[in-house]
C-alpha cells in the first residue's frame, strides 16, 4: 500500500515547515512520506531547531528547500502553514488534497530572549497538536 504523501509549504522553509515536517515525521512514523519546501529559501532557523530539540525532536540536518514541482504532483496532501505560502504555491493537480494551516511566524516575534523563545515554542505547540489531529483524522495514524 502506497503511503500518504504530505508536502508542507511556508514561505522560507525556515521555522513553521520545518516544525511541521519534524513532528510529521516523529508522530507519522514509516506510515506516511514527509516533505517540505518554501516558495523561498531563507536556511534552518536555529531558534527552530532549538524549540523542536526542547520537544526530543531533531530537525538539525534538514535543509531550506525550494518547492519541488514533482513532489507538488504526486502529494496526497499539500499543506500551508502561512498566507504568503498559500497565495504563491503552484497550482496543484485535483487528485492533490490542499489545506491550509495559518500560524504565526515565530521568527517575527519581538522582545526579551525569553519572549521569544516562549513564541517558538508555542507555535511548536501548535503545530504539533494540528499534525496529531490530522494524521488520526485524515490518515487514521
Amino acid at each position: 500500500m502506497k503511503k500518504p504523501l504530505v508536502y508542507f509549504l511556508c514561505t522560507g522553509n525556515s521555522c513553521r515547515s520545518q516544525m511541521a515536517e519534524g513532528w510529521a515525521r516523529k508522530l507519522g512514523g514509516d506510515k506516511i512520506e514527509v516533505h517540505s519546501a518554501g516558495i523561498e529559501t531563507h536556511g534552518v532557523n536555529p531558534r527552530a531547531v532549538t524549540a523542536m530539540k526542547d520537544a526530543g525532536v531533531d530537525i538539525s540536518r534538514h535543509t531550506s528547500d525550494l518547492i519541488d514541482p514533482e513532489i507538488l504532483n504526486k502529494a496526497d496532501y499539500v499543506i500551508t502553514l502561512c498566507g504568503d505560502a498559500n497565495d504563491k504555491c503552484p497550482v496543484t493537480p485535483s487528485h492533490v488534497n490542499r489545506l491550509h494551516w495559518g500560524f504565526e511566524d515565530p521568527a517575527k516575534a519581538t522582545g526579551s530572549d525569553e519572549e521569544v523563545t516562549a513564541k517558538f515554542s508555542e507555535v511548536r505547540d501548535a503545530i504539533k497538536n494540528r499534525i496529531s489531529t490530522f494524521l488520526s483524522k485524515e490518515l487514521f495514524i
